[in-house]
């Protein structure tokens, strides 16, 4: 049904899909792993954790050295079926629908000196023990690394996506949004919530996971910290558990990068943190701008 709608006709996709009487999240459906699978996909998702940068051989031989008897063939699958791709540490979700506008990437030569400069947002696999897995999306204030807003779903949905970031923007406003290319973060429903609230968009360019990178780290954070520590069954325990998590990350971690203060001392203005230079930050890292 899906291969009926049309992304650059006339007609809206939310009316296209609503006369073939097709969900518009349905529209946006990825595969997703078989149940049997699920302890191998959370293999996979620690390795990644670790080595963004493995492709399906490197990964394989990973997998095989921990004593998994696991193939090519599977690994492909199951990362195609997680939204994991090869060679940077991005989702699956960085594939752009065909139609959507794709943005400029504005944070090139930028110094984030103060609070609601630059918000991010990114989504990301979230791995349960029993009961199949979640995806986990978050906006985050880059200056100050706080979580303005997170969010559970069991798809990756762009109307979910919106409510995460409309719970941000009853926080405050940035100047600039920065996502990836995904379909989610390029979507109307996504970007008009920006555009209307009159804020710039800004988007990494393809296979560029460094452009985003502090909410890249925030997800190893998130999961050796909380999440694979504590194994969650369902989403029902994860939301209440990750609840208790991102209070302790906003309001009692400190962090080295703030010069020990914690997020919310930092946002509030509370504290002042350093400068984040993105031209040097790269440099550092040997990554070309």
């Amino acid at each position: 049904m899906r291969d009926l709608v049309d992304v650059d006709h006339p007609i809206t996709l939310s009316r296209q899909c609503a006369l073939l009487g097709l969900a518009r999240s349905s529209y946006y459906y990825e595969p997703v792993p078989r149940r049997e699978d699920l302890p191998l996909c959370r293999e996979i998702d620690a390795v990644y954790t670790d080595h963004p940068y493995y492709g399906v051989v490197r990964m394989t031989l990973e997998l095989q050295a921990r004593g998994l008897a696991v193939g090519p063939k599977r690994v492909r699958r199951l990362m195609r079926a997680m939204g994991i791709e090869a060679i940077y540490p991005k989702p699956r979700t960085s594939v752009p629908a065909p139609g959507h506008r794709i943005w400029p990437y504005l944070l090139g030569e930028l110094t984030v000196t103060h609070p609601n400069q630059v918000w991010a947002v990114d989504m990301t696999y979230l791995p349960l023990s029993t009961r199949g897995f979640g995806y986990l999306t978050a906006v985050m204030d880059w200056y100050s690394r706080y979580v303005l807003a997170w969010g559970l779903s069991n798809t990756m949905d762009a109307e979910f996506c919106a409510g995460v970031l409309q719970r941000a923007l009853r926080a405050g406003r940035p100047m600039i949004h920065n996502s990836d290319q995904g379909s989610q973060f390029t979507s109307d429903v996504y970007t008009s919530l920006l555009t209307d609230a009159g804020v710039r968009i800004s988007m990494d360019g393809r296979g560029r996971w460094l452009d985003n990178v502090f909410i890249e780290r925030l997800w190893r954070t998130v999961k050796y910290e909380d999440v694979y520590l504590r194994g969650y069954t369902g989403l029902h325990e994860a939301d209440r558990g990750l609840g208790a998590y991102f209070n302790f990350y906003n309001e009692g971690r400190r962090h080295q990068a703030l010069e020990w203060k914690t997020p919310v001392q930092v946002w509030s203005g509370e504290a002042k943190g350093p400068p984040v230079d993105t031209v040097a930050w790269k440099e550092e890292h040997g990554v070309a701008r």
